[in-house]
């Protein structure tokens, strides 16, 4: 890899929901970061991103929204474009599902793979969750409910084409095995291992004949190719693989790495490798599952209203500000916490305080001192050493650290040099030497030092805050970066030119901002139309046989043998516990339930799920196929019913 002067990474294609939070921008930013410094390196970088637009959900809302499903997901992905300009994503291509070159390729691919026998024709016959758009048998489907979203399933039996997947099985763990480093954090490894493999892979289902929103069966056009077969296969055809023009395919893939969240990596580590095996195709060389980004008090959910938007926020405190945020704050690879308080103090300590103010003294100083010019008769003396020490080191840990994304250590070696050059003015102060004209040489060489040491944090902040480069570089008279080899040349002006311009960060007042960003960040209005198409009318008095009351979580645990499935121990209000048994563990932690108050549906009969008596179901909203949220209702007393 050291000789590879190409780089090629990917985000997730995104699944078109009304509106990306902070979460889904998280991953972008970060696959932004990784692509900007391969750049500066001199690598020929292709970064990819774009949107998964098929599937009976998409078509089911287009219907109800009256239009085409093409029409329904053209909007949102004007949107998801708007928001990615914005954060200054600097993606090479936006690869889009319903691009005809795509769905072209994957009937290729497809057949390819038909023709292999790896795609066989059968018979589902199980049960089905329209929500989940998930097949389970009725072992996976324990108690009647889905798995993953725990609502129920109903028989289904539809004609389908399956992939071989156990066929692969023993040379997946062996490529792992054998690739240490395809898979990262090393834990997500052995998950798909013990989880996913070790128990045995089923054939997967790769098409649908029951909805048409999808590319066409080559071989049996009345079905659709089903979910994954489609999307993961972005990553190759937006190269150009199966096309006339595959040059570019050629030349980048195998992929560096596919910067995914941990929810997907099951997916791209296990269904992916594999369909490149099928096709005889080199593998990417890693799968990053990066964690996600939670709320205080648990993961974002727009039933809760606390849904971040990123948009608010990059335009009140800027663009380069939040990317700085979110890459500096949370630890890549684990879960991390985002709090607008957090955000805010960031800004005036790391930003302001040691960046924007380092950059406004020196400029200052040297138009006070020098008239805006350094001059060339200058004389080294204490410290410079230690800080062109500080220079090369930080340099050396930038890199090491954004060659194996760990952003936020990059973050904070860089920002140990901020703090050393701004420690440098005051074992040096400059103001002290401007009483003596017998010391102006040396009050020039400290004024160079420290435009030095800023011209060096501007490229290697550059890949994390491209704007604000720029603004510093313009201060000190300098062009936009170009080449990250220029952060280890300390020495590399003869001389320097500076020109004060605005503060790049402001101080922040933190109590007045933090109420004005909460009215900002207040959901809108959304009342609910008269009529929902497709939403069945039912009695009041049907109705009102619900019981709905507030419980608190008391305890969670998963439940043995069900990856799916938490077990809940609810304080109901009556004096002894309740258990409830729910399918979120894909999107939820023990610890982010424990403690707080969740609503419950009390009287329905209880079931059996894996050995565990459930009597009730935790209420939680559908915000896409990929995304379930737990209805909280923390400050309300358990028991209280719902009416």
């Amino acid at each position: 890899m050291e000789n590879k002067k190409t780089y090629y990474i990917t985000t997730p294609i995104y699944y078109p929901s009304d509106k990306l939070h902070i979460g889904h921008t998280y991953s972008t930013v970060a696959a932004d970061a990784a692509a900007r410094y391969k750049r500066l390196q001199g690598f020929d970088t292709f970064f990819l991103t774009g949107t998964d637009e098929h599937g009976q959900k998409i078509e089911d809302k287009a219907k109800e929204a009256g239009v085409t499903p093409k029409e329904y997901v053209d909007q949102i992905v004007a949107g998801i474009k708007d928001l990615w300009k914005l954060m200054n994503i600097s993606n090479d291509k936006f690869i889009r599902t319903t691009d005809g070159y795509h769905e072209k390729a994957v009937q290729k691919i497809f057949q390819k793979m038909y023709d292999k026998g790896d795609i066989y024709k059968g018979y589902y016959e199980g049960l089905y969750c329209k929500p989940c758009e998930s097949f389970w048998t009725e072992t996976q489907a324990v108690g009647g409910v889905c798995p993953d979203c725990g609502r129920p399933v109903n028989p289904a039996r539809e004609e389908a084409y399956f992939f071989r997947l156990s066929n692969y099985a023993d040379r997946l763990v062996e490529y792992y095995e054998s690739h240490p480093g395809f898979i990262e954090p090393q834990s997500r490894q052995n998950e798909m291992i013990n989880n996913f493999i070790k128990p045995g892979l089923q054939d997967l289902c790769v098409s649908r004949s029951s909805f048409k929103w999808g590319i066409p069966v080559p071989v049996e056009p009345e079905h659709v190719i089903y979910v994954w077969l489609d999307a993961l296969t972005n990553y190759i055809t937006a190269l150009g693989f199966g096309s006339e023009d595959d040059s570019l395919y050629r030349k980048f893939w195998p992929a560096d790495v596919h910067l995914i969240g941990k929810d997907i990596i099951r997916f791209h580590t296990i269904y992916w490798p594999a369909f490149l095996m099928s096709l005889e195709e080199p593998l990417p060389e890693k799968v990053y599952g990066h964690g996600w980004v939670l709320l205080e008090g648990g993961k974002m959910s727009k039933s809760k209203g606390n849904v971040v938007d990123p948009v608010i926020l990059a335009e009140r405190y800027g663009v380069d500000a939040l990317r700085y945020y979110l890459l500096r704050e949370i630890a890549f690879g684990s879960d991390g916490v985002f709090s607008n308080e957090n955000l805010i103090n960031r800004i005036n300590s790391d930003l302001a305080n040691d960046l924007g103010n380092l950059l406004s003294r020196t400029v200052a100083m040297v138009e006070k001192y020098f008239g805006g010019t350094i001059p060339a008769d200058r004389a080294a003396g204490d410290f410079d050493d230690a800080l062109e020490a500080a220079a090369a080191q930080a340099k050396a840990q930038a890199e090491a650290n954004l060659d194996a994304l760990n952003f936020s250590v990059a973050l904070t070696e860089i920002w140990k040099f901020v703090s050393r050059t701004n420690k440098y003015i005051d074992e040096t102060a400059p103001w002290l030497l401007a009483k003596d004209p017998a010391q102006a040489p040396r009050l020039a060489d400290v004024m160079y030092h420290l435009c030095e040491s800023i011209r060096i944090i501007s490229v290697l902040i550059a890949p994390f805050m491209p704007e604000t480069a720029v603004k510093i570089r313009t201060q000190l008279g300098l062009a936009p970066v170009t080449d990250w080899a220029e952060s280890g040349e300390f020495g590399k002006e003869a001389t320097y030119t500076v020109q004060k311009g605005e503060i790049i960060f402001p101080r922040i007042d933190l109590e007045k901002e933090l109420e004005a960003l909460a009215q900002a960040q207040k959901a809108p209005e959304n009342p609910l139309k008269e009529e929902i198409e497709g939403v069945a009318k039912i009695a009041y008095d049907d109705f009102a046989k619900v019981d709905l009351r507030v419980m608190k979580v008391l305890a969670c645990e998963p439940v043995p043998k069900a990856d799916k499935l938490l077990k809940l121990t609810l304080d109901d209000g009556t004096g002894a516990p309740r258990t409830v048994v729910s399918g979120i563990a894909k999107w939820y932690q023990p610890a982010d339930l424990t403690g707080h108050s969740v609503i419950v549906v009390t009287n329905l009969e209880p079931r059996m799920l894996r050995g565990v008596e459930s009597r009730g179901m935790v209420l939680s909203a559908e915000i896409s196929k990929e995304e379930i949220k737990v209805l909280f209702a923390d400050g309300i007393p358990a028991g209280s019913k719902l009416s």
